[in-house]
């Protein structure tokens, strides 16, 4: 078959490839743009700084950075050798570990949820990636009511109901921790029910896993993230 017959049978497909191209053309032109831009605007504070100021700028930076490695490290080997039963999470590999005394008891693939500051200043919430330790709070089931967060609405772009509090919001298993961290599972319904979507400052592991562990979990488990 010829291009030109096969362009007039799948006139729709070609023309569905070529938006995705044009698209993803578009995407890559608009970060090296803004790339370009954050380069810039680097350059031009580095320009009105003197050069102390500039070293000064560079040995924080970097002193900062082994500063969080060190302490990702020591966290990691805290983790490992922690006696009681505990969580830990890989936040930049997306894995979590259920270990007791550097014995891995179960081992899981988790989403990451997002760093995001969503709201119109002055009225914002800053949700962050964990790191640190954490501890559990309780643990949620799926007859557990819920009252999800305006922000989570908000974020998602869709209009809140009168009232926020769903059954079974987190999943079928769900663990809060302090610091408002929430270890969740896709549920059945509210507005987490979506599989492209992972709420920001918290982790999305499968039914199946949490049902796995949360029975081994009590208030004040210890949860590391590195």
């Amino acid at each position: 078959m010829r291009f030109s017959e096969f362009r007039r049978q799948h006139a729709g497909f070609i023309a569905a490839l070529a938006i995705i191209a044009a698209t993803m053309v578009a995407l890559d032109v608009w970060m090296v743009d803004r790339r370009k831009r954050y380069e810039a605007e680097i350059e031009r504070l580095r320009a009105g700084m003197s050069d102390f100021e500039r070293r000064r700028s560079d040995a924080v930076t970097n002193s900062r950075e082994r500063q969080l490695t060190m302490v990702l490290a020591l966290l990691r080997r805290q983790a490992k050798w922690d006696a009681d039963i505990h969580l830990a999470v890989a936040v930049d590999s997306g894995r979590m570990y259920l270990e007791r005394e550097g014995a891995t008891l179960r081992e899981f693939s988790v989403d990451v949820g997002p760093e995001r500051r969503i709201g119109t200043p002055p009225d914002t919430v800053h949700l962050a990636i964990p790191r640190g330790t954490r501890s559990v709070q309780h643990v949620v089931g799926a007859s557990d009511v819920w009252e999800v967060p305006q922000w989570v609405y908000d974020d998602r772009r869709i209009t809140a109901p009168a009232d926020r509090k769903v059954t079974g919001a987190l999943g079928p298993s769900a663990i809060v921790l302090d610091g408002g961290t929430i270890i969740y599972a896709m549920p059945d319904d509210g507005p987490l029910d979506d599989s492209t979507y992972v709420m920001p400052g918290s982790i999305r592991a499968r039914p199946e896993d949490l049902r796995a562990i949360v029975q081994n979990l009590t208030p004040g488990t210890s949860v590391y993230f590195y």
